[in-house]
């Protein structure tokens, strides 16, 4: 049995925000980085949640992140931008160039943002909700380092690549779509290695090529991408709007995470776009009622309780993680508290403990 325990949300956003100023991070560039880890744990999407905490402070620490980044628009056209991130933390610097984006969209109706000089963004829903929020649809991207094999191959070329797309609607939730390019975002891999479990067949292969459902053998190796060659033109694609169109590093040449050697250089691209474009708001926001209400009404498969619409399940776990608080497991609060220890700040206490069967 693995213990899983659960933590008020808003005790850890104040222990991100407090660990991140103690390393010399303004103030509300703490709080937009601490929302971006806050909402990937909510939303259940843990290997993109305050498990990253520790890794970002290490950067901080090696000087390979500049923790007060100034953020520079570089070159501009009528619906777009190049910003510079100055090789700051990437949930700041992504927040700056949605914002830029949807600037550029309440004037032309649509705002174009590349970004070069970046870092590790956390989920890309985030970014897209932003735009949402203001009644525009909202597409983020990200190139990553080259952890995935592309079709056909059995060495790392590509990264995974993510991209989320919200569009509002009426009176029903927005539609968010937030995936990565490989069949699971390499951060899951990450936790199973660190829970000691196995992953299932087809996530990846190891080092010398072969399917592997060994957690360190995995990230020795390289992910696959998602429905084969699909998921490994989406990854280039992805790869190119992000590192190659913005002037960042791409492919073989973007540094990990892990490599407290050097810049990441990551690349990012924003959109955001108005909804009255071709209608009225109010028209379009009926029509997008009408087909995620026959979308969700549509006959279930076997043994499926109903059809959901994409981020619908995401959401109903916000709801209940902001309830019950959110889910940690006993490797990652050691490491956190480990890391607050080292600040002089204190982990706060646990809300609730549960058990859990290892799967």
């Amino acid at each position: 049995m693995t213990e899983q325990w659960r933590y008020c949300a808003e005790d850890v956003h104040g222990f991100c925000c407090s660990v991140l100023e103690k390393l010399d991070v303004p103030h509300e560039d703490a709080k937009e980085v601490g929302d971006c880890l806050l909402l990937a744990d909510l939303r259940g999407v843990d290997s993109h949640g305050v498990i990253r905490l520790p890794v970002y402070a290490r950067r901080i620490r090696k000087g390979v992140v500049n923790p007060r980044a100034v953020t520079r628009v570089v070159r501009t056209q009528a619906a777009a931008a190049l910003l510079d991130g100055g090789n700051g933390l990437g949930a700041v610097v992504g927040s700056r160039a949605m914002e830029k984006a949807i600037e550029l969209a309440a004037y032309a109706g649509i705002g174009f943002v590349g970004v070069r000089r970046t870092n590790h963004f956390g989920i890309a829903s985030f970014y897209v909700q932003k735009a949402t929020r203001h009644g525009f649809i909202g597409c983020a991207a990200s190139n990553a380092p080259p952890h995935m094999a592309p079709f056909g191959g059995r060495a790392r070329f590509l990264g995974t690549n993510p991209l989320a797309v919200g569009i509002p609607a009426g009176t029903e939730a927005p539609l968010l779509f937030d995936a990565s390019t490989s069949v699971v975002a390499r951060g899951k891999i990450i936790v199973a290695a660190q829970e000691g479990k196995p992953i299932p067949t087809g996530w990846a292969i190891d080092p010398e090529g072969t399917p592997t459902t060994d957690a360190k053998a995995a990230l020795a190796g390289s992910v696959l991408p998602f429905g084969g060659p699909k998921g490994s033109a989406i990854s280039l694609i992805i790869d190119v709007l992000c590192g190659v169109l913005t002037g960042s590093a791409f492919a073989l040449t973007l540094n990990t995470l892990e490599n407290l050697e050097a810049e990441q250089n990551l690349g990012h691209a924003f959109v955001a776009m108005r909804t009255d474009l071709f209608m009225t708001t109010e028209e379009f926001a009926a029509r997008m009622d009408e087909i995620l209400r026959t979308l969700k009404s549509s006959p279930p498969g076997l043994e499926i309780e109903r059809v959901l619409a994409p981020g619908e399940i995401e959401s109903q776990n916000e709801a209940k993680n902001r309830l019950l608080g959110i889910p940690l497991l006993q490797g990652v609060v050691g490491e956190l508290t480990a890391l607050g220890a080292e600040l002089n700040v204190a982990f706060p206490d646990a809300k609730t403990i549960e058990a859990r069967a290892e799967a």
